[in-house]
């Protein structure tokens, strides 16, 4: 794609799955990946691998509820150079009825999958707007446009991502900013396999791959296309924008 090659990208949530697969591609397409991830030996596994494809990346042990981290981290990253782009791909959930949760629960999810991205943008736009623009891509959830059974509070949390984008988009648009969301569908992946733990786990993620047009989970690899090419320079003028990646799991128009 168009204008990766060189560009600077902190991805959170590299060590596996999704995240995994988007940093390959984006070192593929020539970028410099620094991966932020509180599983550091999955970041570091990663980067190797990118290094044996003699692409260029870093890993940094980044718990991003904690700004500090983010912080020290986004610093030693700029050391190098701007940062282009942002994917915020992080986090965290367990299938479970909101009646079954407590509130140090509903905690752990907001400080994650709301508060985590959060501080991302508000520790890496300030270089973005003073370098002239930048391109970031978060990672939602269709739970966060139509709802999903067991997933009450990560469904409002990847609901308010999806604003907060629009909001950010119409914000900074003219400081050359553009600020897009992906949604995943059901996935393949070692959270999806945790989250879908006891009983209503089990059934709920059974009920899930039945309800797919296309009949399978998504790939990890399903993903990296679209996101590379939201922060490529062929999607120069899309901003504010939210696309369904989920086998026609749910189809807005």
């Amino acid at each position: 794609m168009r204008g990766l090659s060189g560009k600077r990208v902190i991805l959170t949530g590299g060590g596996s799955g999704i995240g995994r697969s988007i940093a390959l591609r984006f070192a593929e397409e020539g970028a410099d990946v620094a991966i932020f991830d509180l599983d550091l030996d999955g970041g570091e596994e990663t980067i190797q691998m990118i290094k044996d494809a003699k692409g260029k990346a870093t890993a940094y042990k980044v718990d991003i509820s904690d700004r500090a981290q983010i912080d020290t981290a986004v610093a030693a990253f700029e050391k190098g150079g701007p940062v282009d782009i942002l994917v915020n791909n992080a986090g965290w959930d367990r299938m479970v009825t909101f009646l079954e949760t407590d509130v140090d629960f509903w905690k752990k999810v907001i400080d994650i999958n709301l508060y985590g991205p959060l501080h991302m943008h508000h520790a890496v736009l300030p270089g973005m707007v003073k370098n002239g623009g930048g391109r970031i891509i978060n990672i939602s959830s269709d739970a966060g446009r139509v709802g999903s059974s067991g997933e009450a509070v990560y469904s409002a949390c990847k609901g308010g991502i999806i604003s907060f984008s629009k909001t950010v988009a119409r914000e900074l648009a003219r400081a050359g900013v553009q600020v897009n969301v992906v949604c995943p569908g059901p996935t393949d992946t070692p959270l999806f396999a945790a989250v879908a733990v006891g009983d209503t786990g089990a059934k709920i993620a059974e009920g899930l791959k039945r309800a797919i047009p296309m009949r399978r989970l998504a790939d990890p690899s399903d993903f990296p296309g679209i996101v590379c090419f939201l922060a490529s320079d062929d999607a120069g003028f899309i901003t504010g924008q939210t696309i369904s990646v989920s086998g026609g799991l749910t189809m807005h128009g």
